[in-house]
């Protein structure tokens, strides 16, 4: 026993501070830190946003999609969420994830829009029409600068729109254009004086409160400022956000999309607890049943395995998802596979007449070589996984899998080999040992 007392108290030294990391569970007593929830846990929304890059070169693209995080986190900020993820996922994928929050299907379009307002001018009958809509057909409104013929549009905003009421009440998002931009008013507003100046969004016209395209009749000539009206105060207040936000480089399309409301998540959190609470109280039942003292002292040392894998998902830190708990209650079962191949070796030990103390150091001495192809092979699988799960846009959940389980793979191994075999050894000459009832359900004779 003394031999093997500094290993007990390395053990015990290890499950407090494990503990002390984990509990309370929100934040531990040992670094603060609380358990990170994945969106489907907490609720809310992930996203995954494709950038066409098709027109784009290719040394240019790390620089073209660095922009765009730049630009989508200006427009989630002020969406008032807490601990947003904006991240690049491959080569031409942005995901953003909003924790504990729901948007509006004109929300989450606007995150990924490419947010430029094109002013538009009436086309002649035999001019080709970009829009068609109830006030007429419509081509985009531009100017000769210098001999380059340019579109009227918002990139040549300066990024300080904002909103304000009228004199007489209504809502009117107010731009200013930068030098290029006024130059091109100038020339636009100039020949159209009188006429209506469309504007549109993408393919389709900005429509005012009232349901109808805004299309408002140019009175004077526009060069360093001007004012949008007929908005709703939210479409005012939301389009000068984008707009400040800067424009996205290059078009976005939502690829994919997952949203779960926080009472979802929270009943799933639920859930989750109750079944590993009941699956591991059922695996401590049956190696306690099946291998007597050795499935009592494997079930001890599950225990201290599900403190330390805890401790370790708050340190590193690990998002738990719902597959990731998933990944977390399987490795509990490879966990306690390691156990199951060491007591078998220990039975035949045993049916061969070797004394406890042997038959212990021989069952692990032989399970080692199966515990170790079956857990490599287990992280080979895991590491696929990640990668996998870091290809597509849907992978996040199995990412979170991989991860779990591999981080329980390698303590289960240091569990097995290192826990439960100083618990064993520990017993060795105590009159424990020499009840070999206590180590097998096969009886024979004694010979520890």
């Amino acid at each position: 026993m003394k031999k093997h007392l500094p290993g007990l108290i390395t053990i015990l030294v290890l499950l407090i501070l494990s503990a002390l990391v984990v509990l309370p569970m929100g934040d531990g007593i040992l670094f603060g830190k609380p358990v990170q929830l994945g969106l489907d846990l907490q609720g809310g929304i992930h996203l995954v946003y494709e950038a066409d890059l098709s027109g784009v070169a290719d040394e240019d693209k790390d620089a073209t999609i660095e922009g765009i995080l730049g630009v989508i986190n200006n427009r989630v900020n002020p969406l008032g969420v807490s601990e947003p993820n904006i991240a690049r996922q491959g080569e031409n994928r942005i995901v953003v994830e909003l924790p504990g929050t729901e948007l509006s299907d004109a929300q989450k379009q606007r995150i990924g829009s490419t947010a430029l307002l094109v002013f538009g001018e009436i086309a002649g009958a035999d001019e080709e029409a970009t829009w068609v809509n109830e006030l007429g057909r419509w081509k985009p409104a531009t100017a000769e600068i210098d001999g380059v013929v340019k579109e009227l549009n918002s990139s040549y905003f300066n990024e300080n729109t904002f909103v304000t009421t009228g004199q007489f009440g209504g809502i009117e998002l107010n731009f200013e254009w930068n030098g290029e931009g006024s130059a091109i008013s100038e020339a636009v507003t100039t020949r159209l004086v009188g006429d209506r100046l469309g504007i549109f969004e993408g393919d389709t016209a900005l429509i005012g409160d009232d349901g109808l395209p805004i299309a408002p009749t140019v009175n004077t000539v526009i060069t360093d400022s001007g004012v949008i009206t007929g908005l709703s105060t939210n479409e005012a207040q939301l389009l000068s956000r984008q707009l400040n936000a800067g424009r996205l480089p290059v078009p976005l399309e939502v690829i994919y999309e997952n949203t779960v409301s926080p009472i979802l998540g929270a009943d799933f959190v639920d859930l989750s607890l109750l079944a590993g609470i009941i699956g591991i109280i059922l695996v401590m039942i049956f190696m306690t049943v099946f291998y007597r003292l050795p499935g009592l002292m494997a079930s001890v040392a599950l225990l201290v395995y599900v403190v330390l894998v805890l401790a370790i998902y708050k340190l590193v830190p690990v998002t738990l998802t719902l597959a990731g708990i998933g990944g977390f209650i399987l490795s509990i079962g490879m966990a306690v596979d390691a156990n199951v191949l060491i007591f078998e070796r220990m039975k035949e030990e045993l049916r061969a007449r070797r004394t406890v103390g042997a038959a212990i150091e021989a069952g692990f001495s032989r399970a080692w070589s199966a515990i170790w192809d079956a857990n490599v092979t287990t992280l080979i699988v895991c590491a696929i996984l990640v990668w996998v799960g870091g290809s597509v846009a849907a992978g996040a959940p199995v990412q979170g899998f991989a991860l779990t389980l591999g981080v329980g793979v390698l303590a289960s191994m240091f569990t097995a080999m290192f826990i439960t075999r100083t618990f064993l050894r520990a017993l060795i000459g105590s009159k424990a040992a020499k009840n070999l009832k206590l180590f097998t359900t096969e009886t024979g004779d004694q010979n520890a």
